[in-house]
């Protein structure tokens, strides 16, 4: 009786000696290239670069601004002109309303003055998420505007540029930009100062077509696609087979179109090391 017992006894449930440990769903991110999965802090100290494949994911206008000037260092230039509707074109003010809702009110192309290593720059910022970063009238005007700026003041300048190419809501007025930014930069440089140009994913159409391709020093992120049309058009027009990696960074630093091809970490330090030289410095750490 005592061993049927036994065999019949109930046993009482476990206890969890620990609570189950919960991470959060937006901790984690996914790399777009290679599919590696992290936690999102570990993406965000690695300024948004995979640390698995070396994917240079796109971050804003204010992280680059961030990442190249000394702290407390930015003074925003041209940060009330908006954009017009010129040709009452289907849409477009609603299109505008969306992006300032999403990316706020300073366009496609922030511009101001700040330090690098404590020598005085003019930058500009495009912004991606603006538009796409496409290029109309304001983005024009700031960046005519700040390029006389750093003539006058005899300031290097340097540019990031993001964008899909020309704003087409705003027709020939768009790409008129082209050539007023164009006109600048040839001043710029007859005034011998020194302008970098600084090449992200994607710098397309009618920007690459214009000053981002003019600087004296062009750098480009890895894996960046630069180009005026895209790849499916090209091959289109001329009717062959493109080569591996066309459009890339890589590929236009092959064939002679960039500098070099500079990883965002080393990004401030080595547009501050070309405006050093540029400009006949001393590095900080050996100056007077």
């Amino acid at each position: 009786m005592a061993r049927m017992a036994w065999f019949k006894k109930e046993r009482k449930p476990r206890t969890a000696e620990r609570a189950k440990l919960e991470i959060p769903a937006d901790a984690w991110e996914k790399c777009d290239e290679c599919g590696h999965i992290d936690i999102k802090d570990r993406f965000v100290r690695a300024l948004n670069v995979c640390p698995n494949c070396g994917h240079h994911r796109r971050i804003s206008a204010q992280e680059y601004i961030d990442l190249l000037v000394d702290e407390g260092s930015w003074h925003e230039l041209d940060g009330t002109l908006r954009s017009a509707d010129p040709l009452n074109f289907e849409s477009y003010r609603d299109r505008l309303e969306a992006a300032v809702r999403k990316a706020g009110p300073l366009e496609a192309l922030r511009s101001g003055y700040a330090r690098l290593d404590g020598m005085a720059i003019d930058l500009a910022v495009m912004d991606f998420s603006f538009m796409g970063g496409s290029m109309g009238s304001v983005v024009g005007e700031k960046l005519a505007r700040l390029t006389r700026r750093s003539v006058e003041k005899r300031i290097g300048l340097v540019v990031v540029s993001a964008s899909g190419g020309a704003r087409m809501q705003e027709g020939v007025l768009s790409l008129m930009q082209m050539a007023k930014t164009s006109v600048e930069v040839a001043r710029l440089r007859a005034a011998r100062v020194p302008f970098i140009s600084i090449l992200t994913n994607p710098t397309t159409g009618g920007v690459s077509a214009s000053y981002a391709m003019q600087g004296d020093v062009i750098l480009a992120e890895p894996g960046a696609v630069i180009g005026f049309a895209g790849p499916r058009v090209i091959k289109q027009t001329i009717g062959q087979d493109l080569p591996e990696g066309f459009q890339t960074a890589e590929f236009l630093l092959e064939h002679g179109m960039v500098d070099a091809v500079v990883p965002r970490s080393e990004l401030r330090d080595t547009t501050a090391q070309l405006l050093r030289h540029m400009a006949g410095r001393q590095p900080a750490e050996a100056a007077d």
